[in-house]
């Protein structure tokens, strides 16, 4: 396993290695309900009807952006502590991964929330998965109307779009039209809307907690401690005001929304894409035009223009090789 770099910020070491003693210490002084369900899970919560925000950093261990952004986004936050206005959830996730500077350790943590598992049933990732959804259940378990889950990462690949967003269709209206509008005050660029999970943590929360459940792609992948924390300008800020109960500014700019037209899922060891792995996400496609072929299956464009995101042959077989949008605003 690998150390995390010397000179990192303590704030920034601190929430790497799910440390939260500082933090918790002072919002239990001013008076909150301070609790560590389990390694690398943190919940601050006070008496009333108040907000219930979930948020989740390093669900994929080396996207390591937004664990800086929100490490001193919550270091601050700690310091007015009174000024919490909701019921705050901070999950790290693959603390493991993140140790080692690893994107997983035995398979895709963003993979596992879902009852079937298969192959994965025994990987490590599978075991903390187990612990963050006890933790997330015990967390909405007495929580009001208002729940949001924000997991927070960054993309491998560049992108046409270099923010973008994953919502689950399943959330109801007024919640969903909320995130989005949230989401443009973030600065997201385009939002994707999700038919059908493929076992992500923020589709869990949704599905199972009636949570306004999102993946965020805040820019782009970078070293522990090098991030530019100016591509995340935005998203702090929006993040900031939202657990502060700040009012609402205005957004520059509302998300573009895409619709999915269809997972791409590898079938066998034959798949291959009709395109390199390191294409952009959001590339267009026109009506016809081959995606991938998988032995006698072949994936071809279905719409005028359709969109990929997050191409990627080399998962495993049965997983998401790469998803297909159209733009509907």
């Amino acid at each position: 396993m690998g150390d995390l770099p010397a000179a990192l910020p303590e704030a920034v070491r601190s929430l790497a290695e799910a440390d939260f003693s500082a933090v918790a210490q002072r919002f239990s002084a001013a008076g909150f309900a301070v609790a560590q369900p389990a390694d690398g899970i943190l919940t601050i919560k006070a008496a009333g009807d108040r907000p219930s925000v979930l948020v989740s950093v390093g669900v994929h261990g080396d996207e390591t952006g937004p664990i800086e952004m929100v490490a001193y986004l919550l270091d601050a936050l700690s310091h007015q502590a009174s000024s919490l206005a909701v019921n705050l959830m901070l999950c790290v996730g693959n603390i493991g991964a993140i140790r080692a500077g690893k994107r997983f350790i035995d398979a895709d943590l963003n993979r596992m929330f879902r009852q079937e598992r298969g192959a994965l049933e025994g990987t490590a990732e599978a075991a903390r998965a187990d612990v963050m959804i006890a933790a997330t259940t015990a967390f909405f378990a007495d929580a009001g109307a208002v729940r949001w889950h924000l997991d927070l990462h960054t993309a491998i690949r560049p992108s046409v779009y270099p923010t973008f967003a994953i919502v689950p269709e399943i959330i109801a209206d007024l919640p969903r039209r909320t995130l989005i509008e949230w989401l443009g005050l973030a600065g997201i660029g385009a939002v994707i809307m999700n038919p059908a999970s493929v076992g992500t943590y923020s589709y869990y929360s949704a599905e199972h907690h009636a949570a306004a459940g999102t993946t965020i792609e805040l820019g782009r992948i970078g070293t522990l401690g090098q991030n530019d924390l100016a591509q995340f300008a935005d998203a702090s800020l929006a993040l900031d005001d939202l657990l502060r109960g700040a009012a609402r500014r205005e957004a520059r700019q509302q998300p573009h929304v895409f619709n999915t037209a269809r997972q791409i899922i590898k079938l066998s060891d034959q798949f291959q894409m009709a395109f390199g792995k390191d294409t952009h996400n959001f590339t267009a496609l026109k009506q016809g035009e081959e995606i991938a072929r998988d032995g006698d299956t072949i994936y071809t464009v279905q719409h005028p223009e359709e969109l990929v995101v997050f191409p990627n042959p080399d998962v495993r077989v049965g997983l998401r090789a790469g998803l297909m949008v159209v733009r509907v605003s």
